[in-house]
């Protein structure tokens, strides 16, 4: 048998609707736990932490004494062990002190030369744990409603359950989309604010059809034939008509 929420293999996203999120892990630790009371199929439900970090908590300052105290006593646990079975075995009691006191003197004196190597580069110990800044609760799609419902009703639990629009966690076959640019805001007129000049038009691009003020098609015009009423200027005076040599006056003889 196989369960809905085993551990998968491989590092894979969390997938579910999210019914509830704390601020520290005890917290959710109680919702989780309140469930379980209330016979709610847990194997559902997940505790996922957002927004990781790696806390190291300093524990005190190290030096040589601290260290020989800690390698003695490290390897006399060891060298108890070794004088029980010692005596187990051999049926001699006095093998158990001897084997405490040779693991207390070689577990001092590896801890010291230890020490010693890294040359005073940490001279301190700590302890590490990851923490998060909310930890979040994730239910299967089909069972987040119960989930919430019974939430609600726990007194400590129902400040942070979430509502029934849920955001989901890794739906599969939801491609997460970035939002497109906006559209910058255009400027409303005041009235009495002045109007900014209009942009002309942009001039049209070489071999595409133009029409003249006469509406007659052109191909190949580069600029297009302005109207004189358009432009503000006078059409230029019509050329003089040419003459002839019939109409010319005939010189006196």
């Amino acid at each position: 048998m196989t369960r809905q929420n085993a551990v998968p293999k491989v590092p894979t996203p969390p997938r579910g609707d999210e019914i509830a999120s704390y601020a520290t892990y005890i917290e959710a630790q109680k919702a989780v736990d309140y469930l379980s009371d209330h016979k709610f199929r847990v194997e559902n439900v997940m505790i996922v932490g957002t927004d990781l970090k790696m806390v190291e908590r300093v524990t005190g300052r190290l030096t040589y004494g601290r260290v020989a105290l800690a390698g003695l006593a490290a390897g006399a646990w060891f060298g108890l062990f070794v004088g029980l079975l010692l005596m187990i075995f051999s049926q001699q009691s006095g093998a158990l002190f001897a084997a405490i006191g040779l693991g207390a003197g070689f577990g001092m004196l590896f801890s010291v030369l230890s020490y010693a190597l890294t040359g005073g580069k940490r001279d301190f110990t700590s302890s590490s744990q990851i923490v998060a800044s909310a930890y979040s609760i994730l239910c299967a799609p089909e069972r987040a409603g119960e989930a919430r419902q019974m939430l609600q009703q726990m007194p400590d639990g129902a400040a942070g359950v979430r509502g029934n629009a849920g955001s989901a966690w890794g739906t599969p076959g939801q491609a997460q989309v970035p939002p497109g640019p906006q559209a910058a805001p255009q400027a409303v007129p005041q009235p009495g604010q002045a109007q900014p000049p209009a942009q002309p038009a942009p001039e049209p691009r070489y071999g595409a059809p133009l029409r003249t003020p006469t509406g007659e098609p052109r191909y190949g015009a580069m600029r297009p034939v302005a109207e004189p009423e358009q432009t503000g200027q006078q059409a230029p005076p019509a050329p003089p008509a040419s003459t002839t040599d019939e109409n010319r006056p005939t010189p006196p003889a």
